[in-house]
């Protein structure tokens, strides 16, 4: 079966998940994050034809690594992708994803925020935010502490080269559905005590390939997809 038909199939069976989900818990279907980790710019650009013959006119697309996605940037811009930074950022990266990225997710740390702001180019609109929160306290996790989201997200608030859209997690994968529905709902306070304090905070970040149903049914405004969509990594037109 050729590729491309694959990769049909597999965005249309994702996207009948994500609307069973909402339709189930009777919630908006979330926004869909594409991951793009390993994948190539050919892969990415296939994705993103299918995506906007469906009626997307800017998908997302999410990258961990900033300098993976800066050939991938380069090399599909003429695409009316909407670029997201998903993974651990060090401070001496800032300046590259400010310059590169519309949104960073994975911001945790005041110092990261006061960085990001300071590169942001001033001919850009402001940089779309999420503060990434360690839901389950995992030392192997990066992100805030869910009692430092208020502080850290005024921080952000504060910087005009900053726009704070909301929150961002990826709980611990416990095998128990259950147990990471739990800290989705923990999730989703948090994002209600934010918007209700914060103006323009519409934006909860939750759910991957194995564990979206459970963070539609709990508020999730987008999910993060790789897998289910791409196939197993290694399996693509080259890692």
């Amino acid at each position: 079966m050729p590729q491309d038909t694959e990769l049909a199939q597999r965005l249309q069976a994702v996207t009948l998940r994500i609307v069973n989900a909402a339709r189930r818990a009777d919630r908006p279907a979330p926004a869909l994050l594409a991951v793009g980790k390993t994948r190539d710019a050919g892969e990415i650009d296939a994705l993103c034809a299918l995506r906007m013959a469906r009626g997307e006119p800017r998908p997302g697309f999410g990258e961990n690594y900033v300098q993976e996605a800066a050939g991938k940037i380069q090399a599909l811009a003429g695409r009316p992708i909407e670029w997201h930074l998903i993974g651990h950022l060090q401070s001496n990266k800032a300046k590259q994803a400010a310059e590169l990225f519309d949104w960073v997710q994975t911001i945790d740390r005041p110092k990261l925020a006061a960085a990001l702001a300071r590169h942001r180019p001033p001919q850009h609109a402001p940089l779309n935010a999420l503060v990434q929160v360690n839901i389950d306290d995992e030392d192997s996790k990066h992100g805030c502490r869910p009692e430092d989201v208020p502080a850290l997200a005024a921080t952000i608030a504060a910087e005009s080269g900053l726009a704070l859209r909301g929150l961002m997690a990826i709980p611990a994968p416990h095998p128990d559905p259950e147990r990471r529905r739990a800290a989705f709902a923990r999730m989703r306070a948090l994002f209600g005590a934010l918007a209700a304090t914060h103006s323009g905070v519409d934006t909860l970040s939750m759910g991957m390939s194995d564990d979206l149903e459970q963070a539609v049914a709990e508020g999730a405004t987008l999910v993060r997809v790789g897998t289910a969509l791409f196939g197993p990594r290694g399996n693509g037109r080259t890692r």
